[in-house]
């Protein structure tokens, strides 16, 4: 896969690919160990270009093609990645399409950006690391977590654990959005399997409940988990963005 990097200050990299177009720009948001390359980055890429449309997608530190080890990384991290890419390499306005992880980074980069005009999350997992990582870990994961600093886990998608750091969950407490005001004054569309195990669907409905938005909308999908990379699910994913923000005349 052909892509770019972003050199920032520190000396970190980051691999991304920029398709330049009509806007809004679209900015894809992966999840958690997840990168570029994922069915859901390259659909809408496909997608974008076949329309004309101004993309991008890249990987956040310690993931894909990016510099840097993925453990070391935390919430606050990746916002910053997202924050550096959305500036460096778009003008205008933006809409954010974050998948599980993203959706919460899509989530702070809309308190930082004044420029986005519609966010669409799939699967959203706002405050994951508190309500669902540290919520479900047992007393003596806990006790490693502040003992050994890290835990490691089975992961449904990956031969390999999925890396739980202590700064991980302290760096989440700092990031918490469900917890405060949450304003999104620009249109939303959430997404979400009825079956989703590993964000469960009273994650969109509290979301859902707790921001403010002139127009916000929940879609729930019996039968869907976690993924939602189906060719049924990818359209849907492109008629929510196209409701949020349809392509410029110019």
């Amino acid at each position: 896969m052909a892509h770019d990097y972003l050199e920032l200050e520190d000396g970190r990299r980051l691999a991304h690919v920029r398709i330049a177009g009509r806007g809004p720009w679209v900015v894809f948001l992966g999840g958690f160990r997840s990168d570029m390359s994922g069915t859901k980055a390259t659909y809408l890429e496909a997608w974008a270009r076949a329309s004309g449309r101004a993309f991008l997608r890249f990987d956040y530190t310690g993931h894909g093609a990016s510099s840097g080890r993925f453990e070391e990384g935390s919430i606050g991290d990746w916002a910053a990645d997202a924050e550096a890419a959305v500036g460096r390499l778009t003008d205008g306005p933006v809409v954010l399409v974050g998948s599980s992880m993203g959706g919460w980074i899509a989530l702070l980069l809309a308190a930082r950006l004044d420029r986005v005009a519609g966010l669409v999350g799939i699967a959203a997992a706002p405050d994951f690391t508190e309500d669902l990582m540290w919520a479900r870990a047992t007393e003596a994961e806990r006790r490693d977590l502040a003992e050994r600093g890290r835990i490691e886990v089975p992961s449904d998608y990956s031969d390999e654990p999925d890396v739980i750091t202590r700064r991980l969950i302290e760096d989440g407490r700092e990031r918490l959005v469900l917890r405060a005001p949450l304003a999104l004054p620009f249109p939303v569309r959430l997404l979400h399997g009825a079956e989703d195990e590993d964000v469960p669907m009273s994650v969109a409905l509290r979301l859902l409940e707790h921001a403010h938005s002139p127009d916000m909308q929940l879609t729930l999908v019996k039968g869907e988990g976690h993924r939602f990379s189906t060719p049924e699910r990818l359209a849907q994913i492109v008629a929510a963005i196209e409701a949020v923000a349809p392509l410029s005349a110019g």
